[in-house]
């Protein structure tokens, strides 16, 4: 049997990204942080965390910290069905995509974070990365646009996200005079996520055929910022139309590729548990997913 406290500890190591932040929230000291880590290593025999900075789970640790995750879920609704609570809120560990964040998310669970004692600690990368956290154990349900689920988890679907290859009447004029073609691309400065977001890529390879030998990356990971840069006129990008309409309907924006959409079929990924609380925030996230999503299919 598993002494909880001595996995709380390395599990607080990796959520707070040290030892010292980690003993400030168990109260304890940094000495008996790494104690409990090494009699926790001890116990199953095999390491578990690598001690670089920040410190990361091994593959044996992220494991230990997916059961961890599931246990302390699962505690959480055994208080809960006992008529006593353990703790005042409920956290619930979701990995998201950054453009769902900015657009949809929120408005689809307003309704049930007023009306449940749950806290979100939310995980965002690119939706086809946040899976991996899924599979690390970091996170109990993700945001992904993979449609298989893994094993031991159940996948629903939520509804599709269009973007379009946005920029402004004059940025037109200046880079793609002549038509969007791969030279123009290569040559034109295009707003990108980050150096692992591919979207761009697939959308200019499925419309044109082929990809320029490169781009000009004006890299900015931050997604509620897109639309208005795009706007500044200094580069296209590819925006989910919830962001762009405003500006399209004040003829702001236009599409740089006229006709062509891409889009991104969104699905909910979480842990097959006996959990009423992620049971209940399942059910409201797929209804308020298909609710948002489906007012710009």
């Amino acid at each position: 049997m598993l002494d909880y406290k001595l996995v709380e500890a390395f599990a607080s190591v990796i959520a707070e990204g040290g030892f010292e932040k980690a003993a400030r929230v168990l109260h304890v000291t940094q000495g008996a942080v790494s104690q409990r880590i090494k009699l926790l290593e001890e116990q199953v025999g095999c390491i578990l965390l690598v001690r670089s900075t920040p410190p990361e789970a091994t593959t044996a640790g992220r494991e230990m910290l997916k059961h961890f995750k599931q246990v302390v879920r699962l505690e959480d609704d055994l208080w809960a069905g006992l008529g006593q609570q353990q703790k005042g809120f409920a956290t619930l560990p979701v990995g998201i995509n950054a453009d769902s964040l900015a657009t949809w998310f929120f408005p689809a669970v307003s309704d049930y974070l007023d009306t449940h004692d749950v806290l979100l600690d939310l995980a965002v990368d690119d939706q086809a990365q946040t899976h991996q956290l899924l599979r690390d154990g970091e996170v109990l349900g993700c945001i992904s646009d993979r449609s298989e689920p893994f094993q031991g988890c159940r996948v629903e679907s939520l509804g599709d996200q269009s973007y379009r290859l946005y920029g402004t009447p004059q940025y037109k004029a200046k880079w793609f005079n002549d038509g969007v073609t791969l030279e123009a691309i290569q040559k034109a400065p295009m707003l990108i996520f980050n150096r692992r977001d591919r979207m761009h890529e697939e959308h200019i390879r499925t419309v044109l055929g082929d990809l320029p030998k490169d781009f000009n990356g004006f890299y900015l990971p931050a997604s509620e910022q897109f639309a208005p840069t795009v706007a500044s006129g200094r580069v296209c990008g590819m925006i989910p139309f919830q962001q762009a309409r405003e500006y399209v309907e004040r003829g702001e924006l236009v599409n740089m590729l006229p006709g062509h959409v891409y889009t991104v079929r969104l699905h909910w990924h979480c842990w097959n548990l006996e959990s009423a609380v992620l049971r209940s925030f399942s059910e409201a996230l797929i209804s308020g997913a298909r609710r948002e999503l489906g007012k710009y299919a």
